[in-house]
């Protein structure tokens, strides 16, 4: 049974009482932030940012109040994802995130202000003593010239940002709140609920009857959408297209890569690179065919347990315990802040309780210590991911010792990277202690099984995205069958021809969330590659984890293809996502190697 919140012992739970010590507390500093509601004395600076001294000084009060406001926002979020159906909570969430969303549309004048400066205004602000702290800062800005409208412009860009969520908002609400799958039945006739959280252990089961009727009561809940949730897409794409065009981009994709000074051909040569290595995709989708025994492979097998359960569950402590001594390539000082986190001062919320948020997440802001969001069981992909929050987190607590507000968010782009290198090198640490074959192949099915998501799969997603993308750019008139069509044909080139391609499959497009989130997916697969490289770099160098552990240190101080290239991995170049194909393929030797061995 789920114990209630009031029943956990307090080292369970995570400190926010360290950002706030309860919710009135919060609620007077919100009322002090709030003030008026126009921050007279930052609105004041209008018109003046031409100035160096003005400008820093506007710098300095405009990202106080960001700060302050992320504090009360990151508060407000834990305390919500405690319990989400606390009115309170949804209360204190929704004020923050309406004057979080009045800040930057009354703030909306700020670049184009700026941008509006004659070439040597802007120069001289660029040069300024004054503005040293903010060079960076403004440099990006200055890349925003031509793709920036003038202030009237901009404030209609922003009034509208609320009612543009719509399409996104709205498959949310659809998918997660008033979908209703039917039951499925198991191999014995029991019914199983099948929903958007128990759908991935259903496919994970051993039971074959099970996985395909959840299978077929998901996506055919979906087809009888698929007319709505292609208009939602396609709304979605045509919101992207609006401001691709808006802005003067040639395309929606580098109107989302331009502002982190990523080239669509980043984008382009993973889906590449990629395409390239899938004969050991489909080598593999034959492996797995060949070792579940079956006469035809089908999508509802595609994550079915290859090996049998190997006993590695961990109580919470003993998966504390395994995180802290596998990071210790990464040195004394990084392992101590682990320690200290896991054991002393509450980073991590770790069991499930009622109406508790599910999933994952690494959170927190500058002033405060990272917070670890968990539903913890002990399995083995809850000591993963364990390991991998922690990767996140670790990422936040260097970049913000070591940089300034304006610069300790690490972007998107290199998000994964911490996290990732962290499974890695818990599953190192686990590998070098198995004693069996069977331990060993299950560890390695595990990481085969995560590339083949992380990589892979996220690639396939990366080119739909750009395809339904085009089309809107084309003016195509995108329906269900255009979409269903061409995400089968995609299915089909990735996992080659050991899987029997079910009409069921041609709609998955419309149950992906990652859809809505502008050009996203890719970047868990560069992520995958650039942790991947740099593991293996540190395995055997001091000086490359010396480079590693200045890279966690940079947070956003540099733009993302340049902390990863400062780390030792050019993200320009597809040497990384080749090698993490190599890798793919060695891994899938090794297991057929192991279990057809008969050891």
């Amino acid at each position: 049974m789920t114990p209630r919140r009031d029943e956990l012992k307090r080292e369970d739970k995570w400190n926010v009482e360290a950002l706030y010590r309860n919710a009135g507390v919060w609620e007077e500093d919100f009322a002090r932030v709030k003030g008026e509601g126009r921050w007279p004395e930052i609105e004041a600076y209008k018109g003046k940012l031409g100035t160096p001294k003005a400008a820093a000084s506007f710098f300095d009060l405009y990202f106080g109040l960001d700060r302050e406001l992320t504090k009360l926002h990151t508060y407000a979020h834990l305390r919500m994802d405690e319990d989400l159906g606390d009115d309170r909570s949804k209360r204190d969430f929704g004020l923050i995130s309406g004057l979080a969303h009045d800040f930057q549309e009354q703030y909306s004048w700020v670049e184009p202000e700026l941008l509006s400066l004659a070439d040597a205004e802007f120069e001289k602000l660029q040069k300024s003593s004054d503005l040293k702290e903010y060079r960076f800062y403004l440099e990006k800005i200055g890349r925003m010239r031509p793709h920036t409208l003038s202030e009237e412009m901009e404030g209609l860009l922003a009034l509208s940002g609320k009612s543009l969520e719509t399409a996104h908002r709205t498959f949310s609400a659809l998918s997660n709140a008033d979908m209703q799958f039917a039951p499925a039945l198991d191999s014995e006739g029991k019914e199983h609920p099948v929903t958007n959280g128990s759908y991935p252990l259903h496919m994970r089961s051993r039971d074959r009857v099970l996985r395909k009727n959840s299978f077929l009561s998901l996506h055919r809940g979906f087809s009888s959408y698929s007319n709505t949730i292609a208009e939602l897409l396609r709304g979605q794409t045509e919101v992207h297209l609006y401001h691709a065009r808006a802005r003067l981009f040639p395309s929606c994709l580098d109107a989302a890569l331009f502002p982190h000074n990523i080239a669509p051909d980043v984008y382009t040569n993973l889906i590449a690179s990629v395409s390239q290595a899938l004969p050991a995709m489909h080598d593999y989708i034959a492996l797995r065919k060949e070792l579940l025994g079956l006469e035809e492979l089908h999508a509802w097998d595609l994550s079915a347990p290859l090996v049998d359960q190997v006993d590695l569950h961990m109580s919470y402590p003993e998966a504390c315990q395994a995180v802290i001594s596998s990071v210790a390539r990464l040195g004394k000082e990084y392992q101590e802040e682990v320690r200290k986190g896991l054991l002393e001062e509450r980073w991590v919320d770790v069991y499930e309780t009622p109406r508790k948020r599910s999933g994952a997440y690494s959170s927190g802001c500058y002033d405060s210590m990272p917070y670890i969001l968990l539903n913890y069981q002990g399995t083995l992909n809850d000591v993963l991911t364990l390991a991998h929050e922690v990767g996140h987190s670790m990422h936040s607590l260097l970049s913000r010792k070591n940089q300034s507000y304006l610069y300790s968010q690490y972007p998107i782009f290199v998000a994964e990277v911490a996290s990732t290198f962290n499974e890695q090198l818990l599953l190192q640490m686990l590998k070098e202690k198995m004693t069996s074959a069977k331990e060993r192949a299950y560890l390695i099915h595990y990481e085969i099984e995560g590339m083949r998501a992380t990589l892979f799969r996220q690639t396939l997603f990366a080119e739909f995205e750009l395809q339904i993308h085009k089309w809107a750019e084309d003016g195509v008139p995108v329906t269900p069958s255009l979409l269903s069509d061409f995400y089968l044909e995609l299915s089909r080139k990735y996992y080659g021809p050991a899987l029997t391609a079910d009409p069921e499959l041609a709609v998955e497009w419309a149950r992906i969330p990652h859809f809505y989130y502008n050009f996203y997916v890719y970047q868990y697969a560069t992520g995958l590659s650039a942790a991947l490289s740099l593991f293996h770099q540190t395995e055997s160098s001091g000086e490359a984890v010396e480079r590693y552990l200045h890279f966690l240190s940079s947070g956003g101080s540099h733009y993302p293809l340049d902390l990863l290239q400062g780390a030792g991995v050019d993200m320009r170049k597809p040497q990384a996502i080749e090698s993490a194909m190599q890798r793919f393929q060695l891994l899938v030797k090794e297991l057929r190697e192991i279990l057809q061995g008969g050891n």
